[in-house]
């Protein structure tokens, strides 16, 4: 469903399906007011005399309008108290109001919004209006059947009235842009992985941001092995698929002294049987979305790009499927990382830091960052601990995670800090070669010993987090007709990150 989402200067005589906004407490505002004298009153009436309703923020009240008006159904939404109304509770807001409405049958839906305490009228529309598009995201990619032609209409468009259009619209466009980078990151998680391997992946990564000026490269099989990268090498080497590498830069500021760097390297596993170690056949569908991180990584560029940020970044992912077969690599394997580092292969299941340890050296040895954040659904032991709620995040300074935490409340993508500890980086020391795919310690800590795992490749006094993604990076949804799907996160925090400190 692709809904329209416009912000017009003024409608004298609405129609159809309007909606009105209150705050949780307080009578209809201005706005409001003028809509619901053409209906006798019937919204105030309403609500004074709906024991359930009270305007919290999200609630929504139905109501048929009465047959003389050309307004068929007036829906109430609560917008919580309005010394409370901030962005983010804004979008939650919005985001409910799709879930009541998207699918009333009406193809145009007209908000009113009303004047807040707290928070600008044109931003209260613009972070509406985004939260409704957020919420309205479908995949019907593989859907085959025809909808019915005597079925209702699916909503087309959205309007959204506030007392600043030309304001709301623009922090709404700055708004969708970072929206529509996590719609391409839900998409390439989404995707099947007949359809999305490290080849397609590639090109469609070059397709998509080219055309916003971003610079992209990409690395076969053939140039990662002369370069030396034998860890995502090995990683793929059982599929007929074979691994790439992309690089993506968004050089949105000037040069000059002081500017600083930012790299973002994502894992993209486009499908992780587990190889020779392979994983239990239930749910392994799910490892059509071990390629999280990467998608994190490319929906955050594309943000970045869309919105002419005036940053420099560059995003690094790496692209392999993870397969048995007579050329896999195999537990008790030592290969040889593009650091020069040996790695002991203990388990092929274990792959995903393998690809990030190329992906980081490069990063570092080309570009020279002042500060790198990682991305992957890296480990089982990070959804034991924080489930689909929180990111684990590894941060190496305090001031780094102050920032993402930051960025994190600023967005609602909940981060929790996780601890860096030497011994865990002892912990993935080998005694056959420079480190191991697995901790001596065996299971427990698993999240924290992979995090040390990855600190053996990050050099010098560069600033480093690590965000294991691998229980926020999908979810089960609550409509039945989408049991499971990609979220796209990481995209509206690392995006908020960047723009607010560098």
């Amino acid at each position: 469903m692709t809904v329209r989402i416009t912000f017009p200067k003024t409608d004298t005589a609405p129609k159809g399906h309007v909606v009105l906004t209150v705050f949780e407490g307080e009578e209809l505002g201005t706005a409001a007011k003028k809509i619901d004298k053409g209906l006798d009153g019937l919204a105030a009436s309403s609500i004074k005399r709906d024991k359930n309703f009270k305007g919290k923020a999200g609630q929504t009240l139905s109501l048929y309008a009465p047959e003389k008006s050309k307004i068929d159904r007036v829906t109430v939404l609560g917008l919580g108290k309005a010394d409370a109304l901030d962005e983010l509770k804004a979008e939650e807001a919005g985001g409910k109001l799709f879930a009541a409405v998207g699918k009333s049958g009406f193809k145009d839906i007209i908000l009113i919004t009303e004047k807040s305490k707290a928070l600008k009228n044109e931003l209260m529309a613009a972070h509406l209006a985004n939260g409704f598009k957020l919420r309205s995201y479908t995949f019907d990619r593989y859907k085959s059947k025809k909808k019915d032609k005597d079925s209702a209409p699916e909503l087309a468009a959205l309007k959204v009235l506030s007392s600043h259009p030309a304001n709301s619209k623009a922090a709404y466009n700055s708004l969708a842009n970072v929206t529509e980078g996590a719609y391409w990151a839900r998409d390439l998680v989404n995707t099947a992985p007949n359809d999305l391997y490290p080849e397609s992946y590639a090109k469609q990564i070059k397709d998509e941001l080219k055309p916003l000026n971003v610079d992209v490269e990409i690395l076969d099989e053939k140039k990662l092995e002369k370069m030396g990268a034998g860890a995502i090498m090995a990683v793929g080497k059982g599929s007929e698929r074979q691994p790439r590498m992309v690089i993506m830069r968004w050089n949105g500021a000037t040069k000059k002294k002081g500017t600083k760097t930012i790299g973002l390297v994502g894992k993209g596993v486009t499908f992780d049987t587990g190889g020779i170690s392979i994983k239990p056949g239930a749910g392994m569908d799910e490892m059509k979305m071990d390629m999280g991180g990467s998608a994190a990584v490319v929906g955050t560029i594309k943000a970045l790009a869309a919105n002419k940020a005036k940053v420099n970044v560059v995003g690094i992912v790496g692209l392999a499927e993870n397969m048995p077969s007579s050329n896999a690599y195999r537990p008790g394997d030592i290969v040889t990382s593009l650091s020069g580092k040996t790695i002991e292969v203990l388990n092929t299941d274990a792959e995903g830091r393998l690809v990030l340890a190329d992906c980081l050296t490069h990063m570092q040895s080309k570009y020279k960052p002042d500060v790198i954040v990682d991305l992957a659904t890296l480990t089982g032991a990070m959804m034991v601990a924080l489930a689909h709620e929180y990111c684990g995040t590894f941060a190496n300074t305090d001031s780094l995670w102050a920032e993402l935490e930051k960025a994190s409340a600023d967005t609602g993508e909940k981060l929790w800090r996780m601890p860096l500890d030497e011994e865990w980086k002892k912990e993935m020391e080998s005694t056959v070669g420079d480190v191991r795919n697995l901790a001596k310690s065996g299971r427990y800590g698993g999240a924290c010993t992979a995090a040390g795992f990855l600190e053996h490749f990050i050099e010098g006094d560069v600033q480093w987090a690590h965000m294991d993604i691998a229980g926020t990076a999908w979810i089960k949804s609550d409509r039945p007709t989408v049991p499971k799907y990609g979220t796209g996160f990481g995209v509206r925090v690392l995006h908020d990150w960047i723009t607010q400190n560098y």
